[in-house]
């Protein structure tokens, strides 16, 4: 049989893990938001030095018009066509 101490010491003891449960719920979850924010930051470090690599190739005038040429950028005055089945007429002939 439990003793009225014993009893006591065990429901302080079970009192004290429900007072911790919460904020140790909200600490694991902060820190796996943390972490995503991680990923999402190094992805977009990698993408912002893909980026500047590119900026710094496209230095001519030449490249800079290839490049905008590649996002389907006309120039004034010019007509934009667009051609399809090339891959297709590649592969007969």
């Amino acid at each position: 049989m439990l003793r009225p101490t014993r009893l006591l010491a065990l429901a302080s003891l079970v009192a004290l893990a429900l007072l911790y449960w919460s904020p140790l719920q909200s600490y694991e979850h902060t820190a796996s938001l943390v972490r995503q924010r991680e990923r999402q930051v190094s992805a977009l470090s990698a993408q912002g030095r893909e980026l500047q690599a590119r900026i710094a190739s496209v230095q001519s005038g030449a490249g800079l018009v290839r490049e905008a040429r590649r996002l389907g950028f006309v120039k004034p005055g010019e007509q934009l066509f667009i051609v399809r089945g090339i891959d297709a007429w590649r592969a007969k002939h």
